[in-house]
């Protein structure tokens, strides 16, 4: 999984890449609000973000504001890093649109654990969407018709099973999701000449 970090303490910076790479992840690394924020904007929103709150160019939460304004069909999780205790700092994070919330100085193992908290909401997200893409191709599948149709072989009119005749075109409407534009075939376009050839009209 990737993650973006965005730190401007350069050595604190340095660290927690560092780290995050040791457990395994792909860290793309700023020091600053602006430059993350480009990267978001010329690529893909990375599924997990860890940003600090106070950065020179852009600040954490307006990145954060922007990456939920911006649509995007791909679950994001964003964890504010920040000195900030206040319990009105923690609402505005949160309104902003952060997912956690972690105080410095932080304990190693609590900031590992809420970054797997994040991985695992994430892929949680992700197995539902991919569920909802099955059901709805299914449900698509469902509306196909995929059964014996009686048809008139002279007016070519479908029986319901209400016992109703409907025409081909109302039939297939109302079962399935086709839709139709209105043209002529080559043979019926010559047999219509022919007629006409044959069949001037008097005036």
């Amino acid at each position: 999984m990737r993650i973006l970090l965005a730190e401007d303490d350069r050595t604190q910076l340095a660290i927690l890449q560092r780290t995050l790479e040791q457990w395994g992840y792909d860290v793309q690394a700023f020091s600053d609000g602006a430059a993350a924020w480009s990267f978001i904007e010329e690529g893909e929103v990375p599924a997990l973000m860890i940003l600090d709150w106070m950065m020179p160019g852009m600040d954490g939460l307006e990145i954060c504001r922007r990456v939920r304004r911006r649509s995007v069909g791909r679950p994001c999780y964003v964890i504010m890093l920040t000195g900030r205790r206040d319990t009105d700092d923690v609402v505005q994070g949160l309104q902003a649109g952060a997912d956690d919330y972690i105080l410095k100085p932080f304990h190693k193992e609590e900031f590992r654990a809420r970054v797997r908290n994040g991985e695992r909401l994430i892929s949680l997200q992700e197995a539902l969407t991919a569920r909802v893409d099955e059901l709805e191709a299914a449900i698509e599948r469902v509306t196909q018709l995929q059964r014996l149709i009686p048809i008139c072989s002279y007016c070519r009119k479908i029986r319901t099973d209400e016992n109703f005749w409907l025409e081909l075109e109302k039939y297939l409407a109302q079962h399935s999701a086709v839709r139709f534009s209105h043209g002529i075939c080559p043979s019926c376009f010559e047999r219509l000449e022919r007629e006409d050839n044959e069949h001037p009209d008097p005036s």
